[in-house]
């Protein structure tokens, strides 16, 4: 199971952009695809389809291991991600650092 999902907002850890927080687009084998962070160009070659040479924008990958789930946006507060078992069999995502409180 992945520990951090889209629509989670994350911090990142480590790296150049340490610090900064953002919206999760979409998480892949990779890593996590973070909104406004990881943004390259991509050179695109002239072809006959496309006779003119250009450049687009695509989004990086940032790896699981550089982020952290943010538990209170006012804060900045970051902790771990868990799982619970409920009584009815379900599993519940919990933040490790709030004495397991459960997660939105």
């Amino acid at each position: 199971m992945a520990r951090i999902i889209k629509g989670d907002t994350v911090k990142l850890i480590s790296g150049a952009q340490k610090g900064t927080t953002g919206k999760v687009v979409g998480v892949t084998k990779e890593g996590i695809l973070i909104e406004g962070i990881g943004q390259k160009h991509r050179h695109i070659k002239p072809s006959q389809l496309n006779p003119r040479a250009s450049h687009k924008d695509i989004h990086v990958a940032v790896p699981a291991h550089k982020v952290a789930l943010v538990i209170d946006e006012k804060t900045g507060k970051t902790s771990r991600v868990g799982y619970v078992k409920n009584v009815d069999g379900g599993t519940t995502r919990v933040a490790r650092q709030a004495n397991s409180k459960e997660i939105k």
